[in-house]
């Protein structure tokens, strides 16, 4: 092995370490397995599993992730905890695979480019060797099951509704596509790979998009979603108007589950699947109360954060790429801390803050919106 070779594989070891270091929930029944995709060359997809107390079986909802902003390996583990808790109350096990070159699955990323619709069958081909071990699990009632998909994940889960599972009831889109710019007119293959899918799609489906979606908005959406109705597809399309800074990170906050939760439970419903809470315990536990947006600065202006230095402008730079739900706190030492994913990050960011600060910590945004008061 030269040198390059070992210092590659010493970055390798370096960021799986980091990536695994990641805590397990056990009071959520939380655990990560790897599973072996269909590929020639097969690599393990790094999957998270909640599974409610007792032996089961249970309905099973999968939820597919997005693609972050930047190198698909530094991508965090999903756990989308906001759905995986309201899912788990009713007594739901949930699966989250990362895909082929995400986070801590092996090999690479599938290439971007215009061939959008293959782009979102090449993504189905691992979540269909993850549906096959799914449904070898003696605890996954194999007749009961959804699939949700967010942003890249929703294209990988439309993609997948060609061919799925007989136990998938249904699917929900959430803000879903893929948005590739360089040397392509990305909006018509968009609206070209859904009208594919659109022909073979087995199941129905909920669409959920904003009106100020940064990705997809409106008029790319509409005349994509009215190709897939056209070809065959069934999908309800939910069109929520304006959400918080951007539409495209709803799913993710716990302020979007007002707006997808009643028509997905309905659905649920419609299909003879779980809705009670049988499983208060998994509630979501976080306790910090969200404070009221104001207008002080706009979310992404970092000159205007008051009391930080460089260092911790470029901290809120780097907050600014999180997933929701997030949280950044300040104080006017110029101590500064944030936080994202799990629950109640709005705690754990004042606490971060506080570490390093005498005086008192404030929350200065909290997911899309600028909370601060001076």
């Amino acid at each position: 092995m030269n040198l390059i070779q070992s210092i590659c594989a010493m970055a390798v070891a370096l960021l799986s370490n980091f990536s695994h270091a990641q805590v397990r929930d056990a009071a959520l029944g939380e655990s990560i397995v790897t599973i072996k995709n269909n590929r020639l060359f097969a690599v393990d997809l790094e999957t998270t599993v909640f599974k409610p107390e007792g032996t089961g079986p249970f309905p099973v909802v999968i939820i597919n992730h997005g693609k972050s902003l930047g190198n698909n390996r530094l991508q965090g583990r999903e756990r989308a905890i906001v759905a995986t808790r309201q899912f788990m109350q009713r007594g739901y096990a949930v699966v989250l695979p990362m895909r082929q070159g995400f986070s801590n699955s092996g090999g690479a990323a599938v290439g971007e480019g215009c061939n959008i619709a293959g782009n979102g069958e090449a993504q189905a081909d691992d979540i269909k060797a993850v549906m096959t071990w799914v449904v070898q699990q003696p605890w996954v009632d194999p007749q009961r099951m959804i699939m949700l998909g967010q942003s890249h994940g929703g294209l990988t889960t439309l993609a997948y509704a060609q061919d799925p599972q007989p136990g998938i009831k249904f699917v929900v889109n959430f803000a879903g596509g893929l948005k590739y710019t360089q040397g392509c007119q990305w909006e018509l293959a968009l609206k070209d790979a859904f009208q594919a899918y659109g022909k073979k799609v087995k199941v129905d489906s909920l669409w959920f998009y904003g009106a100020n979606d940064s990705f997809f908005p409106p008029e790319v959406i509409k005349p994509a979603h009215q190709a897939y109705v056209d070809a065959g597809g069934k999908a309800e399309m939910m069109a929520f108007g304006v959400f918080g800074a951007d539409a495209h990170g709803m799913f993710a906050s716990p302020n979007g589950l007002p707006i997808w939760w009643p028509k997905v439970e309905a659905k649920l419903i419609e299909h003879g699947l779980p809705t009670l809470l049988t499983f208060p315990q998994y509630a979501t536990v976080g306790k910090t109360p969200v404070p009221e947006p104001t207008q002080w600065a706009d979310l992404k202006a970092i000159d205007q954060t008051p009391h930080l230095k460089d260092s911790g402008r470029k901290g809120y730079g780097t907050f600014l790429e999180k997933a929701l739900p997030r949280a950044f706190a300040l104080s006017g030492s110029g101590a500064w801390g944030w936080a994202n994913g799990g629950d109640d990050p709005l705690s754990r960011a004042l606490s971060n803050c506080q570490k390093n600060s005498k005086l008192p910590c404030l929350l200065y945004a909290v997911d899309e919106q600028v909370v601060w008061k001076p």
